[in-house]
């Protein structure tokens, strides 16, 4: 069983590189809201600029990434604790950059593991690092004080919200909550499904506006993600859409979303990305 990781450990170490994979957690307040397509496309636009990314789904039970990508998964992290597979078993390949995991189903106390499960896992997610630049966690809509831990050992989180009042309503409980557990989490704003650009404007000013307001937080915008046809049939069509449809709005703004996001000089980038481990298992152990 381990004979697999051992062989993974070796071309992490044959690497040396002396920087790890920036995890970023991708986060909505509530169901609906576009998260995990824009997660997908986010991360294929990252991997068409010669970046390694892998796609982490964690909405456990709910997970619907290989859905979107048009996949059947094999294997999901779910394998991973009640199999105890090596990681990379269940590593599903898209291309040479481009990789992800399925949340799969059956393991709702998957951010409850004890001790001996964690370890494992903590060990087998520490053989990825050297071998992605992102890390990206897609988490399930709202928040649990499981899945808290991962959300907060994050090195930098993003927002996913659309001008719906309730959608807004949901975003702001999760700011505040992620600002209350760490002031100092660098959180993006994704304004998703805009008719325009004055009202994606306007919305994403009035979080910034409550956010310092209350807070005492300073949003970043990331970007917007106009209203788009071509969105909902590249999902029906269970393929991402700045594939399908690589000319749309939708397309051509996720390009520059991404653009920016790579940008060394955008706002709030901070964090080392190498205090992830720690920080998550200050989290599980410590709480």
């Amino acid at each position: 069983m381990y004979d697999q990781a051992a062989n993974l450990r070796k071309k992490v170490e044959a690497r040396r590189e002396p920087k790890q994979a920036k995890t970023i957690a991708v986060v909505s307040g509530k169901g609906g809201v576009g998260k995990s397509n824009f997660a997908v496309n986010f991360c294929l636009s990252l991997s068409k600029k010669q970046k390694k990314v892998l796609l982490f789904d964690l909405d456990i039970g709910m997970g619907n990434i290989d859905v979107l990508l048009g996949k059947t998964s094999r294997l999901s992290i779910v394998d991973i604790f009640e199999r105890q597979l090596p990681i990379q078993d269940v590593i599903e390949q898209i291309s040479d950059s481009f990789a992800y995991i399925s949340a799969g189903s059956g393991l709702s106390n998957i951010f409850a593991m004890g001790n001996e499960q964690f370890d494992y896992f903590i060990d087998q997610y520490e053989l990825l690092t050297g071998l992605f630049d992102f890390i990206i966690f897609d988490m399930g809509a709202g928040i649990t004080e499981g899945s808290a831990n991962f959300l907060m050992a994050a090195d930098e989180a993003i927002v996913v919200t659309t001008p719906e009042p309730t959608s807004l309503t949901d975003a702001y409980a999760m700011i505040k909550h992620i600002t209350r557990e760490d002031l100092n989490l660098p959180l993006f704003l994704l304004i998703n499904r805009i008719p325009n650009q004055r009202i994606g404007k306007q919305t994403a000013a009035r979080l910034q506006r409550v956010a310092g307001q209350f807070l005492g937080k300073e949003l970043a915008i990331l970007g917007m993600l106009p209203e788009d046809k071509a969105v909902v049939q590249a999902v029906i069509s269970q393929t991402p859409f700045i594939e399908k449809s690589p000319k749309t709005a939708a397309a051509k703004a996720v390009r520059e979303i991404t653009d920016m996001f790579l940008d060394g000089d955008r706002p709030d980038s901070r964090r080392a990305s190498s205090s992830f481990i720690k920080k998550l298992t200050h989290f599980i152990k410590e709480r």
